[in-house]
């Protein structure tokens, strides 16, 4: 997994909440940082980002609890892309 996405990811947090710092593992759900609206804000930022779609079917709160998870949900969305150019 790039460290390049979770630093990307990370910073985009680091921007909205200056004060704190979120280990990549830290659910920021349960930190009480994200709200429905940050969340749909979380969601655009990652596909304007890193120029990939997320489905539906993975708008699941356990993709987006850590930086580590969204990191890994950018992977698999940028792997399923890549595979289907070829």
């Amino acid at each position: 997994m790039a460290e390049n996405v979770k630093d990307q990811i990370l910073g985009f947090l680091e921007s909205r909440f200056p004060d704190v710092e979120i280990p990549e593992t830290e659910d920021i759900f349960q930190l009480g940082f994200v709200n429905s609206l940050f969340a749909m804000e979380l969601v655009m930022f990652i596909e304007k980002t890193f120029g990939v779609t997320i489905p539906n079917d993975e708008l699941r709160l356990d993709n987006f609890r850590t930086v580590k998870s969204m990191a890994e949900l950018v992977d698999r969305r940028t792997a399923l892309a890549e595979t289907a150019e070829v």
